[in-house]
């Protein structure tokens, strides 16, 4: 057996010489060498800093310059937040995909420029109920595919003992096959002939892969002059394996989002089906009423038209469209329980649709997005489409990109929607829009500590509530003005300024002697309006507007409050002391720049609002306040 062995070799080596090839073997290659080269060359990367061009030639230089020029203290962050290692690769994953787009990792204000990042840069703001932005599991998979910041902050953690530090490694080991694997002469085959790389693998033992453009893999034919290397066939199988992993492992996170996705629409559907709600949403007399004059009184829009609800409930708005004439209604209500509800309405009312003449309402149950051709709903056919839309701050709850899709999808070129337009507008309020006026005297005793314990948590999280209009202290300024029928989902998320002055610079009986009556400003106050234009509602257009200084709907206003207040005034320059700080007693703001960001929340339906301001002075000087973030 021996002597067969040998001359088997003999037989072998000769064939590979014939073809001029000269094939290393697995035994003669220095694979300990090359892993160690690789894992020098990731230790000895330069690591690219999270905010800037610069690069570092460690992980604490790194942080170090992090710390002193963009604000990012890593080393505090992970001890106040008590991140494992788990927690700070996501963070750094996050903040990697925040600043691509040009967003604070922070408080997520969109800046227009990277520079005006640089310069926004500010130290972490608190997160309530310890619901960071970094949480969800898209941040396990590596924002850059060759990060080495990635495997080296883990060996800052001097302090810890061996245990964990093998541990992290591990971890660092695991994570890595969320990268995309480069495999260094075989990767070109790996993209552009899997199949031929597959075959080399087939056979076992040693085969070749040319590194020249045009070469090809085969077993024992010619490959000409291409200079090749040998490849082992278990790592050519390693690599084909690793790139189906990564498939695998994107899909997986893929379905994790989806899922998370269709718990949270579930618990918000099922949310509508308590009568309570709607009894609240009908009873909302200036809400119902705009709807009904919109429809009813315009009958030439919807007189045998084709009209789409989306997002029926009872079916009120379905019940209008075939009262006002409309041909064929489709009522489409995701609340299963919701959509029994409005077909049995429909159906006691005689208008739904049962093959007769009478019928013309059909109720859809499910999300418009999953809507199909399997209804006799063909793309492009519908006249008009309606849906009551709006959240809190217009936005919450993120049911206008549902509208969108369905005009897309479903409405025809120049058909109708309706409402048509909404704008958002914003202006400053007092301390009565506060409500902690209400403590400060509860039955001739003094009880105001309570209510400064309400305005610092008031500063954390936005209140929905009805702000009277003798409490809005400024001007008032659009924040934005949607047009429904070109808008597109992403400018859900803007970010915009807008400058409020003092709504009364002063009593009337001042002097030019006398101070300037002092206003103080407590925070910000937010609502929206919808309209049904001209545009599509010629008979009747109509206005539903949820202004403080409007009669009330279920909506309410959103009261952003500061962390403290600011005073204004219109008086002249005299009036203030230049040694004291703009905004204050004695140097009243005459102005108050405001930015505000409005972006879809990390989770679902929810939205994130930033404030920044800035008060300017009579004599021109500025101050600006730290941005607070809101989640609604």
């Amino acid at each position: 057996m021996a002597t067969l062995d040998h001359e088997n070799a003999s037989q072998s080596s000769d064939m590979e010489m014939e073809n001029g090839i000269d094939v290393v073997d697995e035994e003669d290659q220095n694979w300990d060498d090359w892993e160690a080269d690789e894992e020098d060359n990731i230790v000895n990367s330069e690591l690219a800093c999270l905010f800037c061009d610069s690069r570092q030639s460690s992980g604490p230089a790194l942080f170090q310059h992090c710390a002193s020029s963009h604000h990012f203290d890593f080393e505090k962050i992970k001890n106040d937040l008590h991140l494992d290692f788990y927690g700070c690769f996501k963070l750094i994953n996050y903040i990697r995909s925040e600043v691509a787009e040009n967003r604070c990792w922070s408080c997520r204000i969109t800046c227009k420029s990277k520079q005006d990042l640089q310069n926004h840069l500010h130290e972490m703001i608190q997160y309530e109920n310890n619901a960071l932005p970094w949480e969800e599991d898209k941040y396990l998979k590596p924002f850059l595919q060759e990060d080495a910041l990635l495997y080296s902050f883990v060996e800052d953690d001097e302090g810890e003992d061996d245990t964990m530090s093998v541990d992290n490694n591990e971890l660092a080991r695991e994570l890595s096959s969320f990268e995309r694997i480069k495999i260094d002469d075989y990767e070109p085959a790996l993209e552009e002939d899997e199949s031929g790389l597959r075959a080399c693998c087939e056979n076992g033992g040693k085969k070749v892969v040319a590194s020249t453009a045009g070469g090809s893999c085969s077993n024992g034919n010619s490959l000409g002059n291409s200079k090749v290397k040998a490849v082992d066939a278990n790592d050519c199988n390693l690599a084909l394996h690793r790139k189906a992993e990564d498939e695998e492992q994107t899909n997986y996170f893929s379905d994790i989002a989806k899922q998370k996705i269709k718990n949270v629409n579930k618990n918000y559907f099922g949310s509508y089906s308590s009568f309570g709600i709607h009894r609240e949403m009908i009873s909302d007399k200036e809400r119902t009423d705009a709807y009904r004059r919109a429809i009813v009184e315009n009958p030439s829009l919807f007189r045998g038209s084709t009209v789409m609800d989306v997002g029926c409930g009872t079916g009120i708005l379905s019940l209008f469209a075939a009262q006002a004439g409309a041909s064929r209604v489709m009522a489409v209500e995701a609340s299963e329980k919701m959509a029994g509800v409005a077909t049995q309405i429909a159906k006691e009312n005689g208008l739904l649709w049962n093959n007769s003449l009478t019928g013309v309402i059909e109720v859809v149950q499910g999300m418009v997005e999953e809507l199909d051709g399997t209804r006799n709903i063909q793309p492009n056919s519908v006249d008009v489409l309606i849906s009551e839309w709006m959240g809190y701050c217009l936005l919450y709850e993120s049911m206008l990109s549902s509208v969108l899709l369905a005009r897309d999808k479903w409405l025809k070129p120049g058909g109708a929607i309706l409402p048509d337009t909404a704008t958002m507008f914003v202006a400053g309020f007092g301390r009565g829009g506060t409500g902690i006026t209400f403590w400060d005297n509860v039955y001739g005793f003094n009880m105001s500590c309570i209510g400064k314990e309400l305005a610092e948590e008031a500063s954390r999280f936005p209140i929905v509530d009805i702000v009277d209009s003798s409490d809005v202290v400024t001007s008032t300024a659009v924040l934005q003005a949607f047009d429904l029928v070109t808008m597109k989902t992403e400018e859900m998320d803007f970010t915009a300024i807008v400058e409020l002055e003092p709504k009364n610079g002063g009593s009337l009986d001042s002097t030019p002697e006398s101070k300037p009556k002092t206003t103080w400003c407590y925070g910000l106050v937010l609502w929206f309006e919808t309209g049904f234009s001209g545009r599509f509602c010629k008979e009747m257009p109509t206005n539903l507007s949820t202004s403080p200084y409007q009669p009330k709907t279920h909506w309410s206003q959103t009261i952003l409050t500061f962390r403290e207040p600011v005073a204004m005034s219109s008086g002249r320059s005299s009036g203030c002391d230049k040694s004291e700080a703009v905004g204050t007693d004695a140097c009243p703001a005459v102005r108050m720049q405001s930015r505000i960001s409005i972006a879809r929340g990390i989770q679902h339906r929810k939205i994130d609002i930033s404030v920044e301001v800035t008060a300017v002075g009579p004599d021109g000087r500025k101050r600006s306040w730290p941005g607070q973030l809101f989640n609604l």
